[in-house]
């Protein structure tokens, strides 16, 4: 027998809830702030949440200004155009879906922001590359691939963060605390129903 949906009240009377648009995602802060977005039916792709990005960017809200990011499993771009919105200097995003990152692409162009570079990669293929340190990092791998731990082994070894940089991780909340390589320090870790994140900090070293 089919579900029928459920009721919820809206200025005191019982309305029928309705499910959120497909494949579309809006903008919460910033000079974007409420713009809408449409991304490829890629079904892969599980935009983070507005109330987690809304937690993850207020943590971020001094850093994120000037700051030079990396949104390395990009899906549906919304971390980094969030970035962008509240004045990030730079996003790459990288994603190994063409067709992910031609809307990308596209999208940055509709905005007419030229502070997006988009790269069709994988993200053990993008970190074996040269590296320019980043100010902030954003890893929101494909919920059933647990690749956090070693992404971030990667990204130390690469060289890819700044000292005192820092680094989103979001993975299913029963895995628990993220692996973190040595000299890294976890400063955040929430839980959203299924969906746990977390914020870390690349300790100052040699690196600057």
């Amino acid at each position: 027998m089919p579900r029928k949906n459920p009721l919820v009240r809206i200025d005191g009377k019982a309305s029928r809830s309705r499910p959120a648009p497909a494949f579309l995602l809006r903008i919460i802060g910033g000079e974007w702030r409420g713009r809408k977005i449409r991304f490829p039916p890629v079904q892969a792709i599980r935009p983070t949440p507005d109330r987690v990005r809304e937690t993850l960017f207020n943590w971020l809200q001094v850093v994120t200004p000037g700051s030079r990011c990396l949104d390395l499993y990009a899906g549906s771009g919304a971390l980094g155009f969030e970035a962008l919105s509240r004045g990030a200097r730079g996003v790459v995003f990288v994603d190994v879906e063409p067709a992910v990152v031609r809307h990308i692409g596209e999208t940055l162009r509709e905005l007419g922001c030229d502070r997006g570079q988009t790269v069709r990669a994988d993200a053990a293929g993008f970190l074996a590359g040269p590296a320019t340190p980043f100010d902030v990092i954003f890893l929101d791998p494909p919920f059933a691939e647990p690749v956090l731990a070693e992404t971030c082994r990667r990204i130390e070894a690469g060289g890819w963060l700044k000292g005192g940089g820092l680094v989103y991780l979001e993975a299913p909340a029963a895995a628990g605390e993220p692996a973190l390589p040595p000299g890294w320090t976890l400063l955040k870790s929430k839980r959203a129903g299924e969906v746990g994140y977390h914020l870390a900090r690349r300790d100052v070293g040699e690196r600057s």
